[in-house]
């Protein structure tokens, strides 16, 4: 196929990759969440990003109640201040945040000495990285860095953390309700990968996360819970424009826990990771957020929290996992347009690092064309992530006969199924 369009001739800018990866702007929801529990770090952010309330919280067609605000304010201070009290606690020296989005973390960790790396979406981290750093303390700005990354790309996350010596303490919340089963399996391999070379923990609030959600909603509102959660759930999957859901490592709050924690246990040990979970009740720090609630209320979220945890993972030792990990084709587009079908050919890994790339070209070629076709060529396509697939879906909706995807191999095959784009892609 003869490379008609080059890819490296469409400009990729902000709007382009906020299209890409719209799950970011949920970042900026939870930000203000967490300055409306009191935190001023989070409120000069917001000032300085000229963030408003409603653009982070409203969507087009819900207004949030304010029974909401209050649950998630909670909800923020408590998920928020425990991970950042968590990892201290372990002494490491340097916290690795990811994705870090627009929270205060590195301000308040670089203030207490501790060395920060925080790694988003490149989306993310090139509007958080000035104003954040402009933030920090002067004499402590050396302490932090910020890296756009792919969490699915071994490589991109290792490069991140070249530069850090000894033991780190990763923490993730809320990753997982946007990363597809097989995304949830390589983020595991890599977590595991990087603490067998530097060292340390990961500390997580994702496995009972949905737990923890509808322990506050319904210890608050016990009468009008379910409305409430509903709600919840429509704001967040309209502002990330992705669908939110429990994926493999996430416990299902519709079934038995005991058994869900258990599985998701068994998870994590299939990946060489063993976990042991912190309950809330006895690791929450003070909260500025009980103050808007009566002493009952306060009561029974207390109690509430004994019945979930947070989890602190660590590699199992008699397990050996290969760290080695081969470099992958460089990113390239072969493409042309003839009689309104467009050819492409891909070539290492479509992700959230490339795909603004590959959306910046089809918008381009479908303004400038009749696209009524799409041949994807994959037999040098090493891997596809959700935001690749993204793109595809765009391309099938924008074409009167959608995408024909060839040449897979047995990775992005598996991909394919298990997120259900094998139904959607006619796949050769």
């Amino acid at each position: 196929m003869d490379n008609i369009l080059n890819i490296e001739s469409f400009s990729v800018d902000f709007d382009t990759m906020e299209r890409t990866n719209p799950i970011f702007n949920t970042a900026k929801m939870t930000l203000f969440q967490l300055a409306g529990a009191g935190d001023k770090d989070a409120a000069a952010i917001i000032s300085k990003l000229g963030l408003s309330y409603d653009q982070t919280q409203n969507t087009a067609s819900i207004k949030v109640p304010e029974e909401l605000i209050a649950v998630n304010s909670l909800m923020l201070e408590i998920r928020y201040g425990t991970m950042c009290k968590l990892a201290e606690e372990t002494g490491f020296d340097t916290e690795v945040d990811l994705p870090c989005g627009y929270t205060p973390r590195a301000i308040q960790f670089a203030r207490k000495g501790i060395r920060f790396v925080g790694i988003d979406l490149p989306a993310a981290i090139s509007e958080a990285e000035p104003v954040i750093t402009q933030l920090v303390d002067k004499d402590k700005r050396s302490l932090v860095k910020f890296v756009g990354a792919d969490a699915t790309n071994y490589e991109s996350l290792d490069n991140a953390l070249s530069d850090v010596d000894g033991n780190i303490c990763i923490t993730t919340e809320g990753i997982f309700m946007y990363l597809t089963d097989p995304e949830a399996d390589t983020f595991c391999d890599n977590v595991r990968k990087l603490l067998v070379k530097h060292g340390g923990c990961w500390i997580t609030a994702d496995p009972e996360i949905s737990i923890q959600y509808l322990l506050i909603v319904t210890s608050l509102y016990p009468n009008n819970y379910m409305e409430i959660l509903m709600r919840s759930k429509s704001v967040a999957e309209e502002k990330s424009d992705v669908t939110v859901g429990g994926q493999s490592i996430m416990v299902d709050t519709k079934k038995d826990c005991a058994v869900e924690i258990d599985r998701v246990m068994k998870f994590l040990a299939k990946h060489g990771l063993k976990a042991e979970r912190l309950v809330l009740a006895d690791n929450m720090p003070e909260l500025a957020s009980f103050s808007k609630f009566s002493t009952e209320q306060r009561a029974a979220i207390k109690q509430a929290m004994t019945k979930c945890a947070y989890w602190k993972i660590t590699p199992i030792s008699s397990i050996e996992v290969d760290t080695y990990d081969s470099k992958t084709t460089d990113f390239n587009v072969n493409a042309s347009v003839s009689g309104g079908t467009l050819d492409i050919k891909l070539f290492g890994r479509v992700d959230t690092i490339t795909s603004p790339k590959l959306l910046a070209l089809w918008e381009k070629v479908s303004a400038d064309n009749r696209i009524v076709s799409v041949n994807v060529d994959c037999s040098r396509l090493e891997y596809i992530s959700s935001a690749g697939l993204r793109i595809l879906l765009v391309m099938h909706k924008g074409s009167e006969h959608g995408v024909s995807v060839s040449g897979v191999n047995e990775v992005v095959h598996e991909i394919l199924a298990q997120t259900g784009f094998i139904d959607i892609f006619n796949v050769n």
